[in-house]
């Protein structure tokens, strides 16, 4: 009985316009936090970090939005795809920053963001996208943890949300 309760609410919570606004918050959380680093500590960040939040924006933006749309199983099986692909795009990155980190990588990163003219976030938002240092190190977080290693455990923990949200039922719209 226990078992049904818990799965009840789960589904609930997964059906919801407050698991589309928690994501939304959470990936704002994310980008105070990268923002208290780059203007707050003063580390700057690279070219990978900005690719790492630019999957954290696709987040936000998708928990906003989702929060707007009605909530039926194919506006949410898209978005929970989009979530799944953004944190599967951030662990990717953070991936590849820990092995530049650690020198066990095979790769570099660049002065620039390497995006389209089409898509120059960087010259309409400097300062949340704009590159000003090379990739190395990435500060100490909590539990000592790097931040590429704090967020390749975000990443997997979003992957993780999206793919249980992708497998609970629908639940008829009141």
């Amino acid at each position: 009985m226990a078992t049904v309760l818990a799965m009840n609410k789960l589904t609930s919570v997964f059906n919801s316009r407050r698991y589309w606004a928690g994501l939304a918050l959470i990936g704002v959380a994310a980008l105070a936090v990268a923002l208290y680093y780059q203007y707050g500590v003063g580390d700057e960040p690279c070219q990978v970090c900005i690719h790492a939040r630019l999957w954290v924006v696709a987040l936000v933006l998708t928990g906003a939005v989702m929060c707007l749309l009605p909530l039926n199983r194919g506006t949410q099986l898209v978005a929970n795809l989009v979530v799944l692909v953004s944190g599967a795009g951030l662990g990717e990155r953070a991936w590849y920053l820990y092995q530049l980190e650690n020198g066990i990588g095979n790769g570099s990163c660049q002065f620039q963001l390497g995006m389209p003219d089409w898509f120059a976030v960087d010259q309409w938002f400097p300062w949340l996208f704009e590159v000003r240092n090379l990739c190395s190190f990435t500060p100490e977080m909590l539990l000592g943890l790097s931040m590429a290693e704090s967020l390749m455990l975000f990443a997997i923990g979003l992957c993780l949300i999206a793919t249980t949200a992708l497998f609970m039922p629908q639940q008829p719209q009141q």
